[in-house]
C-alpha cells in the first residue's frame, strides 16, 4: 500500500469522524443535564480518543514522512493543515472539553464546541479533498 493510499484513507476517515462530531456529538451536549453531561462526557471521550489519536498521529507522522519524500504542492499545504488542527485540538478543543470533564463548564461550552469545531470540519474536509485530487492526478 502506497503512502498515497493510506493518507487518503486516514484523510477520509477523518472526515467522516469530524462531521459525524460536528453535525451529531457535539450538538447532542446541548440535551443533558449539566450533571448527565459531565457522566457522559466523560465515558465518551475515553471511548472517542481510541479512535482520535491514532489518526491523529498516524496523519501526522505520514505527513511529515510524504514531505520528507517529496517536496511539492500537495506535501507543503497537507502537513501545514495537519499542524493547524492539532494546534486547534490541543489549544481550544482539549481545554473544553478538560472544563466538562471538570464539571467546571465554560459558559456556553457547548454551543462553543459547536461553533469552533467548524474550523476543524473545514480544515479536515479540505484536506481530504486536497488529498483525494493528488491522488487522482498521480
Amino acid at each position: 500500500m502506497t503512502v498515497e493510499i493510506l493518507r487518503l484513507l486516514i484523510d477520509f476517515g477523518f472526515v467522516i469522524l469530524i462531521w459525524a462530531v460536528q453535525l451529531v456529538i457535539y450538538p447532542s451536549f446541548g440535551y443533558y443535564s449539566k450533571s448527565d453531561l459531565v457522566k457522559w462526557h466523560r465515558s465518551y471521550t475515553k471511548r472517542v480518543t481510541f479512535i482520535v489519536l491514532p489518526l491523529m498521529f498516524s496523519q501526522l507522522a505520514l505527513s511529515i514522512f510524504h514531505l520528507l519524500q517529496i517536496r511539492n504542492w500537495y506535501t507543503i499545504i497537507s502537513l501545514f493543515l495537519v499542524l493547524m488542527l492539532w494546534i486547534l485540538t490541543f489549544r481550544v478543543f482539549v481545554p473544553l472539553h478538560f472544563s466538562i470533564d471538570n464539571n467546571k463548564p465554560v459558559e456556553n461550552v457547548c454551543k462553543k464546541l459547536v461553533t469552533r469545531n467548524w474550523t476543524r470540519t473545514v480544515l479536515w474536509t479540505s484536506l481530504f479533498l486536497i488529498s483525494l485530487i493528488y491522488f487522482l492526478q498521480n
